[in-house]
C-alpha cells in the first residue's frame, strides 16, 4: 500500500504520493480503466451504439463547454466592468478548460467527471475548496463607509506651507 506510512503516535496514515506514481497513475491507468469498461458496456449493448454514445457525449459535452464558457466569460467581464478582481471566475474558466477535454476524452468515466463539472454549484465548490486548500482565500472588503480594521491612524499637527 503506496502512500501509508505507520506512525506510533496515530497508527496508520497517508503520507503524500510522488508526484511520478500519480502521472503514471493518470496517464496510464485512466486510459486503461476507461479502455476495460467501453469493452465491458461494448459487449453489453453493441459496438454501435457505444461509439454512437460516446461520440454524442463528446458534441453535446463540447456544446455545453461552450455555454458555460460565454457565460463565464460574461461574468469574468462584468467583473472588471466593476473594478473587481475576477479570481474565482477565471478559476472556473480553467475548470471549463479541463471538463472540455475530459469530455472530448472517449470514455464513459471521463465524461462523468465532465458532466459533473458543467454543474455550475459544483463547479464553485472545486474552486473555492482549491482556494481553502491553497490559503488564498481572504475576507471580503468591508462595505463603503465603514473603515476598514486594518486601518493605522496616526494622530498628530501638520501645518500647510505655500509660498
Amino acid at each position: 500500500m503506496a502512500g501509508l506510512v505507520p506512525d506510533p503516535r496515530r497508527g496508520v496514515s497517508f503520507a503524500p504520493m510522488n508526484p511520478v506514481f500519480l502521472l503514471l497513475l493518470l496517464f496510464v491507468g485512466l486510459p486503461l480503466f476507461e479502455l476495460y469498461f467501453l469493452i465491458q458496456v461494448g459487449s453489453e449493448f453493441g459496438a454501435i451504439p457505444t461509439i454512437a454514445l460516446s461520440v454524442f457525449t463528446a458534441v453535446l459535452g463540447g456544446l455545453l463547454v461552450r455555454v458555460q464558457g460565454v457565460s463565464t466569460l460574461l461574468r469574468v467581464r462584468a467583473s472588471l466592468e466593476k473594478d473587481q478582481v475576477p479570481a474565482i471566475e477565471m478559476l472556473e474558466g480553467v475548470v471549463l478548460l479541463i471538463t472540455g477535454f475530459f469530455l472530448l476524452l472517449p470514455g464513459f468515466l471521463t465524461d462523468f467527471l465532465g458532466f459533473l463539472c458543467l454543474v455550475p454549484a459544483i463547479r464553485r465548490a472545486l474552486v473555492l475548496s482549491f482556494l481553502r486548500r491553497t490559503g488564498t482565500t481572504q475576507p471580503p472588503p468591508s462595505a463603503p463607509g465603514q473603515p476598514q480594521q486594518s486601518t493605522k491612524v496616526i494622530e498628530g499637527e501638520f501645518q500647510r506651507e505655500d509660498d
